[in-house]
């Protein structure tokens, strides 16, 4: 399968692993807790239903960065591994066959990892250190389909971030708003006010790139 062609902006890779096999369903499980991508898959009107870790599950445990990983290395391998938890969690419940669909994004200050902020110390350190700078946003998606064909996809985005006021960046720790979030912030918060420019995807930074992810859901026969 053919990868598409970087720009100097963003570059989006796209994989297929294991024997051809009919999506066989005219839905799709989405293994993600994130209301931002139920969103944009109900944007591009994809039905889902949504397959989320139970209580015995660990989901946070494959986040964990390992020493040396490359940002891009880091988002593959974490959204492989949500896509191999979530296809067990679907044959554990004993729900109809239908394609998985996960993602991952992630945020990389030039070979950093930039996760999910631990505390609100952490959230403040990050958004200064990203204050005036230039970033990348990786968002990788993966779809699993019944027989076992695996599809894959990767988008990067550039952002650049104005100079972040210390009064304002404390603002917006304080609302909250940077848990959770890869590099302690989502671009469709208040956080878009520092944003000078972006080149690439605006729903890959959000957590869902459509365009390879329409791409992917083709390929497993969707309309879309």
């Amino acid at each position: 399968m053919s990868a598409a062609a970087p720009s100097d902006s963003t570059s989006t890779s796209v994989t297929s692993t294991g024997a051809d096999a009919p999506a066989g369903a005219d839905f799709v499980y989405l293994a993600s807790q994130s209301p931002r991508r139920r969103q944009l898959l109900t944007q591009i009107g994809i039905r889902h239903e949504l397959l989320l870790p139970g209580a015995d599950e660990d989901a946070e445990a494959l986040e964990a960065e390992r020493a040396g990983e490359s940002p891009d290395d880091y988002v593959r391998r974490v959204t492989e591994a949500k896509l191999v938890a979530a296809l067990a969690r679907r044959e554990r419940r004993g729900l109809p066959p239908a394609p998985v669909l996960c993602s991952d994004t992630t945020v990389a200050l030039g070979g950093r990892i930039l996760g999910k902020p631990e505390d609100a110390a952490h959230a403040a350190a990050m958004l200064a250190d990203l204050s005036g700078q230039d970033h990348r946003v990786l968002t990788a998606v993966a779809l699993g389909l019944p027989g076992g064909r695996v599809l894959a996809a990767v988008n990067v985005s550039h952002v650049r971030f104005a100079e972040i006021g210390a009064a304002r960046l404390q603002a917006y720790v304080d609302s909250g708003e940077p848990m959770g979030k890869a590099g302690a912030y989502a671009i469709q918060s208040q956080a878009a006010a520092w944003i000078e420019r972006i080149e690439g995807s605006y729903s890959g930074i959000m957590g869902l790139p459509l365009f390879e992810t329409a791409e992917l859901l083709r390929q497993a026969g969707f309309e879309v």
